[in-house]
Formats: structure tokens, sequence, C-alpha cells
């Protein structure tokens, strides 16, 4: 699944899932503009783990929930490797856990702006770069979240289901202009992210507590999701456009039969 020619540029690829994706996709291939919003530490250790396996990458600072700092990005992305024509709209946040009526809503500004703002304003400021390419790929990293709509989690709940509004509008918009747009769903990861919340909801102290409950018998790993993305961005997907892919294992309906 060769990306050679293309570049990728990942919001929040320094850490995680996104780091995750910028390796497997530099390891097909692809140049990757690693973004990040304060961990840049992150993102530079990233880029070298790349560059020390032949590949090419550089870190890239923007908080994707700004216009300004996103244009800024943008140009200078497209100015040092000539284009972009994959988008992984990464990046994001967790809401607090709080109900509706005890909801900050600072906090709800906050979580919205990065899940639902920023892949809009990304996605506006790619394409230009997009349209002008043989094929590209917007992915947008959504959650379970956004199908199960659980209590206590609204901001986090209300911007993915609106992420994946937009990549429903759009891949309906650009696909006469040879983009795609996809939609990864992970369930509970095993990121950062994903531990504190586990520790918060289950009261564990490490993921390998509940590795014998999942489906498979280990939690999702960071690498499952980089896998989906890697071939949706490929020519193995080339008619494929305007899905939905969960990640989870089959989620609670696969644990019985795990």
């Amino acid at each position: 699944m060769s990306l050679a020619g293309r570049v990728a540029l990942v919001t929040g690829g320094g850490r995680g899932i996104g780091r995750a994706i910028s390796l497997a996709l530099a390891a097909d291939g692809a140049t990757i503009a690693v973004n990040y919003r304060r961990d840049e530490d992150s993102a530079r250790e990233t880029a070298r783990a790349i560059a020390s396996t032949g590949g090419t990458a550089e870190a890239f600072g923007a908080s994707v929930d700004d216009w300004d700092q996103d244009q800024a990005m943008v140009e200078q992305v497209i100015a040092r490797f000539g284009h972009i024509d994959i988008l992984i709209n990464n990046a994001g946040i967790a809401s607090r856990g709080q109900s509706v009526a005890d909801t900050d809503p600072a906090e709800m500004e906050r979580v919205l702006r990065t899940h639902a703002f920023a892949p809009h304003y990304l996605s506006k400021l790619v394409l230009p770069s997009m349209r002008a390419r043989p094929r590209g790929d917007i992915i947008m990293i959504s959650s379970v979240a956004a199908s199960s709509l659980g209590p206590n989690g609204a901001p986090y709940n209300m911007g993915k289901a609106a992420m994946e509004a937009l990549a429903m509008t759009l891949f309906k918009e650009e696909r006469r202009n040879n983009v795609r747009v996809n939609i990864v769903a992970p369930g509970l990861t095993e990121t950062d992210m994903g531990t504190r919340l586990a520790r918060a909801t289950q009261g564990i102290q490490s993921m390998r507590e509940i590795d014998g409950r999942s489906p498979f018998g280990r939690v999702c790993q960071p690498e499952d999701i980089a896998n989906a993305v890697r071939f949706l961005v490929s020519d193995a997907a080339f008619y494929v456009t305007g899905q939905r892919i969960e990640v989870d294992g089959g989620g609670m309906a696969a644990l019985p039969n795990r």
C-alpha cells in the first residue's frame, strides 16, 4: 500500500493514536507533517523516529481550534512539502464527565471547537491543494461515543457527532474532485486519555486489568486505529468514501463471545 509522493498532515500527531498513524503512514511512504499544540517534544520525537527509518517528517505547531494558526500551519506545510493530499483530523480532548446541568459553558465551547470547528477549518484549508492532486483523503478520527451517546459527556458526544456530520456532508461535496472522506471511530484505546478515562470510570490502575474482558483478549491499541487509516488512504480503498469504521473489537456485543 504505497503512499510514496503523498503528504499527510496529522493533527495531534506526536502522541497516542496520532503518533501511531504518523508512523504507519510514514512506513507506507508518505511524508508526514506532525501537528502539535503544546507537546513539541513528542512531535519532534515522532518526526525523528520516522527519519530514523528513512522517512520524511517535520513537526508543525498550531492550536487546531484557531483559524489563524491553522491557516499559517497549512501554508507552512505546503511551502515545505509542496502539497497536502492526506488530512487526518485526529487532535482531541476529553470532556470532564459532568451532567448537562453541571457542565461549564467554557468547557462546552472548548471541546466543540476542538472536535467540530477544527476539522472544518482544516478541511477547508487543505481542499485547494487536494483538488489539484490525483487523489485526496480526509479521515476523521471520531469515537464510538458518537454512537452510544452516554451520559455525563455531552460536550464530547456533541463534538464527535458534529465531526461525523461534517464528514458525511463533505464526502458528497468532494467526490467529484477525487477527494475521499471517511470516519474511523475507536473504542476505548490504550492512550494517555484512554487510560485516564478507564481509571476514572472503571477504577483500574493499568489497562492490563481489563485485557481479559476486552474483545480478543486485549484493549485496543493505537496501531489498530492506524491500520484502519492506512487502509482507507491506500489504493486498496480506491472505491471507499463516506464510510464509518468502528475499531472496537465489535463493542460490548462481542464480549460474551470474545
